[in-house]
């Protein structure tokens, strides 16, 4: 059981790297300068400025922003999981 934990945590980090650098793409594209040395550090500003972004042009949030937040809030929730099942 804490085996499968732990590749749905991996596999939720992966969608959620994903989803992260479509954010910011699509950030870029809207005139953002990104700071690609620590892009690690300004991951959730980038994340933030894109659900702000998106809802300023189109009055509600974009389409990659609750994806990419839930796929690092189950990737916790696995992480987690594998710990109590370990």
């Amino acid at each position: 059981m804490a085996n499968a934990a732990a590749i749905l945590a991996f596999v939720s980090v992966g969608s959620a790297v994903v989803f992260s650098m479509m954010i910011v793409h699509e950030v870029s594209k809207r005139g953002v300068k990104i700071n690609f040395f620590l892009l690690r550090l300004y991951i959730i500003k980038y994340i933030d400025q894109y659900q702000k972004l998106t809802r300023k042009e189109t009055g509600k949030v974009g389409p990659l922003y609750y994806p990419c937040v839930g796929s690092y809030i189950m990737a916790l929730v696995f992480a987690i999981f594998y710990l109590i099942a370990r």
